[in-house]
């Protein structure tokens, strides 16, 4: 592929997040390339290029979080094509798969390219990888696991409004299966859901069991 060095290398530049690193970016290459075995038309120097740079608006992101990196790396990504001299259609064709990949854009996906990396991307946070990458975000961002309702009570996440790991779970996490473009993005996210359900439902299981015989034996307490 043409300047796959330097555009791999301008990418590993910009990966400084943690739920979003380098191993991150070459899953979804991956997953992006036996996609494409399913899809015949398909331009694999444009997808190739579009998945090294999908996330590099990342780091602009995390330090200002009004801004979206898709948006920010679609910028970014298209410069930085330029600059190689790349033809200006085909930087805009990159620009445009890289801004249309985010899970909550309010511009989908719409060449084949655009819609493998948006497949590739979401299985990501598919299964167990995407519970654990999950996981590390909230954690890097200071979100809690779970929160409480006004009675105390552990919340499931589907009844809150305050971020936590099960609130992004509830809506986030296990609506994205039926939100593929591809048959095989599909077919490869739901090979992958029940580890995430069993997961959640695992973790929901042993906080709530934990909390439930707590709180009996601290009400034993108090009544001595």
């Amino acid at each position: 592929m043409k300047d796959y060095d330097k555009i791999e290398a301008y990418m590993l530049e910009c990966m400084r997040d943690s739920a979003h690193d380098r191993e991150h970016i070459y899953r979804v290459l991956y997953t992006a390339l036996d996609i494409a075995e399913s899809e015949p038309s398909t331009d694999l120097e444009i997808l190739t290029a579009a998945c090294l740079l999908h996330d590099i608006g990342r780091p602009e992101q995390f330090a200002d979080p009004n801004l979206c990196h898709a948006e920010v790396g679609s910028k970014k990504a298209y410069d930085f094509l330029i600059g190689l001299d790349w033809a200006e259609e085909r930087a805009a064709h990159v620009r445009d798969c890289v801004y249309t990949h985010r899970f909550r854009s309010n511009a989908p996906p719409n060449s084949i390219e655009a819609k493998i990396l948006f497949d590739a991307d979401k299985i990501d946070v598919s299964g167990a990888v995407g519970m654990a990458r999950s996981l590390m975000y909230h954690g890097a961002v200071g979100e809690p696991l779970y929160t409480t309702n006004t009675d105390g009570i552990i919340s499931d996440g589907s009844d809150t409004d305050e971020p936590s790991f099960f609130r992004e779970y509830h809506f986030k996490l296990k609506n994205i299966y039926g939100k593929f473009f591809t048959e095989r993005g599909k077919e490869i996210a739901l090979g992958r859901q029940r580890a995430a359900d069993d997961f959640y439902n695992a973790l929901l299981s042993e906080v709530k069991g934990a909390e439930k015989h707590g709180r009996e034996l601290l009400r034993r307490l108090s009544v001595r």
